[in-house]
C-alpha cells in the first residue's frame, strides 16, 4: 500500500499542484522541515504505485528520521492539509487545500482547553457554542493569532461594549481586522489596546460634540487614532467636528485626509482656508451664473478652476469681468473661459488694469484698420484676417502709418482693394521704402513705367512687317 497518495477530490483534478494559499496561509508560519516534508509528500503522491514509496524510504531521501517525517504529518494533519489514515504502516492522504479553510478542519479540543475556559470566564453571561469556538480556533490557525492574543481581544470587546452576552461576530471582526493589519502576538495587541484607551477620553468628547448617543464603533475608533497620527490634536478634531454639518466620523476622516493633503493641521490654518473656501464658492456661483451655467455642487468648480485661476495671479475683478466678456463670444463653458484666462496669463495680463490697457490697444488698433477699410472702399468689420495682416504690416515689416494710409489711397477703387494693398505694401518692405516720400517716388516710376508698357502696347505694325514676323516664324525648325 502506497504510503503518500492523493485523496480522490485532488486526484479528480487530474493534476498535481501546490496551490498558492499553502504559499500565503501556511508555509511562512511552518518549520523549514515541515514546509520539506510537505512539498516532497505532495511529489510522491504523483507515484503512489511504487514499491519506493514508503515511509522509511522517504525519510531517507530527505535526510530525517522516521519519528521526524511522522512529527511533520501530524503538524500538517492539525493544519487540515493531510489525514494519517493508518499508524502501523504508516499512511498518508493529502487533502484539498480548501477543506481547511472551509471549515472542514479537525480540531484538537485538548490543545484549546485553557483557551477555552479563559474565553468562557470572560464571556460569562452566556454558553460559548462550538460553533463559536470553532472560530476562535480559524482565527488562531488561519490568521496565526496567539491563544492569548485572542483573549485579550475578546477581554477587550466585552469590556468596550460593557456587555458580557457579547456575541461572537463583533469579536471575531475585531480580531480578523488586527490580525489583517498584522497585530497577532499578545505583546502588540496589548499595545493596541493600551493606545485605543489613552484615545479613550478625545474620542468621548467627539461622540458628545456630534451627539452620538451610543459607543463608538472599532471602525470609528480606528479612524479617530488615524487623525492624531496624521498630526491633528484633539483641539483641532473638535473644532472640526463643531463646524460640519451632521457630522460623522466616516465624513470627517474625508475633511481630515483632505486638510492634511493641503498640509492644514491647526485652528487658524483651517479657519482661514474655510474662509478663503466659502468666498471662493461665491465667486464660482457669479462666474457660472455669468456664463449661463448652473451646478447643484461647486466644489469642482471651486478646486478644478478658481483656485487654479487664483494661483496664476488672476484677481477677482478680473475673473468676474472675463466671465461676462466670455458669455458675449459665445465662450460660455468652464473649459473654454479657463482656455481665454491661459492666453492672458501668457501675455501676463492678470489685473482689470492690464486687461483695459490691452482692450484700448486692440481697440485702436481696430480703429486704424477700420480707417484703411474705408479708405480703400471697403464697408465692413474689422476681422482677424485683417489684423494679422497689419501686424505683419507694423510690427515684422516696420512701415509706419502714414506710408500704409498713402498705399491705401493708391489702392481705392481697385478690384479686391485689401489684395492690391498687401501687394504694394509687400513692394515698400522688399524695396526697403520707410517713408512717403519714398512711396511717392516708387509710385511715379511705376506709373510712368506702366505708361511706357500701354504705349508700347498700342504700337501698330504696316502689312509688310507682319509678313515678314510671320515669314520668319515659318522658317523655324519644329
Amino acid at each position: 500500500m502506497a504510503f503518500c497518495k492523493l485523496s480522490v477530490d485532488a486526484v479528480a483534478s487530474n493534476t498535481v499542484q501546490v496551490d498558492n494559499i499553502f504559499f500565503n496561509n501556511y508555509l511562512p508560519f511552518a518549520s523549514g522541515e515541515c514546509v520539506k516534508v510537505y512539498l516532497y509528500g505532495l511529489y510522491k503522491c504523483s507515484d503512489s504505485g511504487s514499491k519506493d514509496n514508503t515511509l522509511e524510504n522517504f525519510a531517507n531521501e530527505l535526510k530525517m528520521s522516521v519519528e521526524e517525517v511522522e512529527s511533520c504529518f501530524y503538524y500538517w494533519q492539525e493544519q487540515g492539509l493531510v489525514q494519517i489514515l493508518e499508524v502501523i504502516p504508516f499512511e498518508v492522504r493529502f487533502l484539498p487545500i480548501t477543506n481547511a479553510l472551509n471549515g472542514n478542519k479537525k480540531y484538537n479540543v485538548k490543545k484549546y482547553a485553557t483557551f477555552n475556559e479563559q474565553a468562557q470566564e470572560i464571556i460569562s453571561g452566556r454558553m460559548i457554542t462550538p460553533k463559536e469556538y470553532e472560530e476562535y480556533y480559524n482565527i488562531i490557525e488561519n490568521c496565526h493569532m496567539e491563544k492569548e492574543a485572542l483573549i485579550m481581544v475578546i477581554k477587550y470587546c466585552v469590556d468596550t461594549k460593557k456587555d458580557d452576552k457579547l456575541g461572537y461576530s463583533y469579536i471575531t471582526t475585531v480580531a480578523k481586522d488586527w490580525a489583517n493589519r498584522g497585530l497577532t502576538t499578545a505583546k502588540q495587541i496589548e499595545e493596541q489596546i493600551l493606545q485605543f484607551e489613552s484615545l479613550n477620553s478625545g474620542i468621548e468628547y467627539v461622540c458628545k460634540t456630534i451627539k452620538l448617543k451610543r459607543l463608538p464603533t472599532l471602525n470609528e475608533r480606528t479612524l479617530y487614532k488615524s487623525w492624531k497620527e496624521l498630526g491633528f490634536d484633539d483641539e483641532v478634531i473638535l473644532f472640526v467636528a463643531k463646524s460640519l454639518k451632521k457630522p460623522n466620523f466616516e465624513y470627517m476622516d474625508t475633511v481630515f485626509r483632505k486638510y492634511y493633503s493641503l498640509k492644514l493641521f491647526t485652528r487658524d490654518d483651517i479657519q482661514n482656508f474655510e474662509s478663503e473656501k466659502k468666498e471662493s464658492m461665491k465667486i464660482a456661483k457669479q462666474i457660472t451664473s455669468n456664463l449661463g451655467l448652473y451646478y447643484e455642487n461647486l466644489e469642482p468648480v471651486v478646486e478644478n478652476y478658481v483656485y487654479k485661476w487664483f494661483n496664476m495671479g488672476f484677481s477677482i475683478d478680473m475673473l468676474l469681468s472675463i466671465s461676462n466678456y466670455a458669455f458675449k463670444t459665445n465662450v460660455r463653458t468652464l473649459e473654454g473661459m479657463d482656455k481665454v484666462l491661459a492666453k492672458f496669463h501668457k501675455m501676463g495680463i492678470l489685473s482689470m488694469q492690464s486687461l483695459n490697457e490691452y482692450f484700448d490697444d486692440v481697440l485702436s488698433v481696430d480703429k486704424k484698420i477700420k480707417n484703411i477699410l474705408e479708405e480703400i472702399g471697403l464697408s465692413r468689420h474689422v476681422n482677424q484676417f485683417d489684423r494679422d495682416k497689419y501686424k505683419i504690416w507694423t510690427e515684422s515689416w516696420h512701415l509706419p502709418d502714414d506710408v500704409i494710409e498713402y498705399a491705401s489711397s493708391i489702392a481705392k477703387g481697385k478690384d479686391q482693394p485689401m489684395q492690391y494693398l498687401a501687394t504694394i505694401l509687400s513692394t515698400y518692405h522688399d524695396k526697403n521704402i520707410k517713408t512717403v516720400e519714398e512711396a511717392k517716388d516708387a509710385f511715379q516710376i511705376a506709373k510712368t513705367k506702366s505708361e511706357e508698357k500701354k504705349e508700347n502696347n498700342k504700337r501698330s505694325y504696316s502689312r509688310d512687317e507682319m509678313n515678314a514676323v510671320f515669314q520668319s516664324i515659318e522658317e523655324i525648325d519644329v
